[in-house]
């Protein structure tokens, strides 16, 4: 079996091809730094919630340690009020002459 072509029209089909090659190379370029400049935005965005969450996590530790500190002055409340009550009562009964 003999192929018969014309040389112009081989080289002519190869360079069509590598000429469609060249645009799907140059189309998959611009794609990859689309993604590129996507992932940097995300990145960025990321780093941004996380700041945000680290100055959440600082305010809840102390928000925490206030209410800690405030359930223990409210503990402190109760002694008082009966430390308070018994000098009164005591002032009272000293008051009272000894017949």
């Amino acid at each position: 079996m003999i192929i018969e072509t014309d040389l112009k029209e081989v080289l002519g089909e190869i360079k069509q091809q590598l000429n469609e090659i060249q645009k799907d190379v140059t189309d998959l370029k611009i794609d990859m730094a689309i993604v590129k400049t996507t992932v940097n935005s995300l990145e960025n965005r990321l780093d941004s919630l996380e700041n945000g969450l680290e100055k959440l996590e600082t305010e809840q530790k102390t928000l925490v340690k206030d209410i800690s500190d405030l359930k223990g002055a409210k503990s402190l409340i109760i002694p008082i009020i009966v430390a308070v009550t018994t000098s009164l009562i005591t002032l009272l009964i000293r008051a009272i002459p000894n017949p």
